[in-house]
């Protein structure tokens, strides 16, 4: 019996600005801060030129109280300040998964 129940992956890609400083700490501050929601699932997140992070939320509504989250917020606007030329979040509903592990 399969007992998978669908989920959500908010996928946020960016890029960054040569400014960088704070942004270490604000994106660990964010992690920590995001466990602690209800409806947090986990995150991954990789960062080259182009960075990716995505975290995963049982609902929609669990999404939306995180965007709306007081330091969630106030990160957002440093991001829009400081340390992003661009990004762009998909919110995406995840019906299936499988993985390969050795």
């Amino acid at each position: 019996m399969n007992n998978f129940k669908p989920y959500f992956a908010v996928i946020f890609t960016s890029t960054q600005t040569e400014y960088t400083e704070g942004y270490a700490e604000m994106a660990n501050r964010m992690e920590t801060l995001a466990k602690q929601q209800k409806g947090y699932i986990g995150i991954e997140s990789a960062r080259s030129d182009i960075g990716i992070t995505v975290s995963y939320w049982e609902s929609l509504d669990a999404i939306k109280n995180w965007k709306a989250n007081t330091e969630h917020l106030f990160a957002q606007q440093k991001g829009r300040e400081q340390w992003y030329n661009w990004y762009n979040v998909r919110i995406c509903k995840v019906e299936r998964e499988y993985e390969f592990k050795v």
